[in-house]
């Protein structure tokens, strides 16, 4: 068997033009991320660590920021064709963990459903993933509201 290991990161500044999307969800506060697509970065995150496991390149290769499809897309969407290519070369995910860095709003509320959007998304239990949300207690460009940060670590097997 052929375990493999990939870790993802991604990190968004906060606009007030945007709604705020994260795993999928539309989160309550009068703050969005900026972005190309949706600017999810906790799903760009995953894909990145899944891309990275299968060395299959990263996000902006498969999905480029300056090609006008992609522009405005749900990562969703972009995690699902993510699934399809690790799929077609014969790799399944054992499970996903990640971490969010956003001061506000709390994402506690919000973990159930990001986690059924994920699973949904990769065909995969929610059992299989872990979302955690911390704050960066009042430090550097996170704490002062400007942005976010997340880091994703996906195992997959073949």
């Amino acid at each position: 068997m052929n375990i493999r290991i990939g870790i993802g990161f991604d990190t968004h500044r906060l606009t007030n033009d945007r709604p705020m999307i994260i795993g999928g969800e539309i989160i309550s506060h009068h703050l969005g991320f900026h972005g190309h697509s949706d600017a999810d970065l906790l799903t760009h995150a995953i894909i990145d660590a899944l891309f990275g496991a299968a060395n299959m390149h990263d996000i902006g290769y498969h999905f480029p920021d300056n090609d006008p499809q992609y522009k405005n897309i749900s990562s969703l969407t972009l995690l699902e064709k993510c699934q399809q290519l690790l799929s077609n070369e014969g790799w399944t995910i054992n499970n996903i963990d990640t971490i969010l860095i956003l001061e506000k709003p709390k994402i506690l509320p919000y973990i159930d459903k990001i986690k059924q959007n994920l699973a949904t998304a990769l065909h995969i239990s929610t059992e299989q993933i872990s979302v955690k949300a911390k704050t960066s207690e009042k430090i550097g460009f996170i704490g002062r509201e400007e942005g976010a940060n997340a880091y994703a670590i996906a195992l997959i097997q073949k």
